[in-house]
């Protein structure tokens, strides 16, 4: 299986399986002399390990990361850095039944028709486990823009759970942090709990939209044509276990708008600097950012391992009906916010590296 790699000047390739002895990503590219240890990564870990609610799944991951390379006596070399997790609660024995049979909206069919092998244990490469390495990287990423581009923040959070939307009104980024939800509507995350209690307990599962946002991200970034950041944007996002839809500003929206609505207007600033009207761009033009917020929405569809009884097929051409059984997420959307932050990191650092190595610093001036 190849092709387990990402981006260009800062490079991540991931390792292992659900429920392998580790997984973890090598990455290549960090510049050297970037403060890195354990600690500072292990905080973007804590946000999306598991079990950490009675919302998520109960497998219980501690998700210590371990820096086996590229680092010494604290800081980054510019050599490989190596990342490892260790997996500790692994089950293998809840999927024992499903060895020979395809679990219905699962990659277990398709890694059997290509393939001819696959880890039926938790799904194997295929599992969300293996966003952990990616939030791993992605820390060293925030490390790395933290180092080069002081002023840049990175968040996401939920907009909506099923049918369940927040009120865009209602936004308080201090609230993202308080609820099990990462969202920014105190209302919609209280009513989000008995909304996912109800769906848990119907043996059921749910899906939901993150968006994601860098601001203050330098213009710039991103190349016309086939180096645009919007398209390696979208490209990392959808390659997030269960996405299946992802927008950048105001997206499939921009279809049912006006030229005259859609266009951002522009100003200048009393700094004599380029200000923006409105951001339905969502911070990037002709795949050159803007300077504005870049903003990213993806969809995650529901949880496929649910225990409903669903009709299937085997390895042996028979028709069956499979129960799901193990320890999963009712809503895998809540966790991937962590991971669409990371992938956000990623992709700007790597975009923030081909730039400088190209260009330097942004060469037209204004006024």
């Amino acid at each position: 299986m190849s092709l387990n790699s990402f981006g260009h000047m800062y490079k991540v390739t991931t390792w292992g399986e659900s429920h392998g002895p580790s997984l973890g990503a090598t990455i290549d590219g960090c510049p050297p002399g970037i403060e890195i240890n354990q600690t500072k990564l292990q905080s973007w870990l804590d946000k999306r390990k598991p079990g950490q609610s009675k919302y998520t799944t109960q497998r219980k991951e501690p998700d210590q990361v371990e820096i086996l390379s590229g680092v010494f006596q604290g800081f980054s070399t510019g050599t490989p850095i190596q990342l490892m997790i260790k997996n500790t609660d692994q089950r293998s024995k809840d999927y024992s039944e499903i060895a020979e049979t395809f679990r219905p909206g699962h990659a277990d069919i398709t890694y059997w028709q290509k393939y001819g092998i696959r880890d039926y244990r938790g799904g194997g490469r295929s599992s969300a486990r293996e966003t952990a390495a990616r939030v791993a990287a992605g820390g060293v990423a925030r490390l790395v823009l933290n180092h080069l581009v002081p002023d840049i923040k990175i968040f996401g959070y939920m907009t909506q759970m099923g049918e369940q939307k927040i009120d865009r009104s209602q936004i308080d980024l201090d609230q993202i942090n308080k609820n099990p939800f990462w969202c920014p509507d105190a209302k919609a995350s209280e009513e989000w709990k008995g909304y996912l209690e109800k769906i848990r307990k119907s043996q059921d599962s749910v899906g939901a939209i993150i968006e994601v946002v860098a601001k203050n991200a330098p213009a710039g970034l991103g190349a016309p044509i086939y180096g645009k950041i919007d398209t390696d944007l979208a490209a990392a996002m959808m390659s997030i276990n269960a996405v299946k839809g992802v927008e950048i500003g105001e997206g499939m929206n921009a279809a049912s708008l006006l030229g005259s609505e859609n266009a951002d207007e522009i100003f200048l600033d009393e700094e004599n600097k380029p200000r923006y009207a409105s951001n339905h761009s969502g911070g990037i033009l002709g795949g050159i950012s803007t300077g504005q917020d870049i903003t990213v929405r993806f969809a995650v569809k529901p949880t496929s391992s649910i225990l409903s009884p669903k009709k299937t097929i085997t390895q042996k051409g028979e028709e069956t009906e499979i129960i799901t059984k193990g320890r999963h997420d009712p809503c895998v959307g809540i966790r991937a916010v962590p991971v669409g932050e990371a992938m956000m990191a990623c992709v700007l650092l790597d975009h923030y590296l081909l730039h400088r190595g190209q260009v330097g610093k942004n060469k037209g001036n204004i006024g």
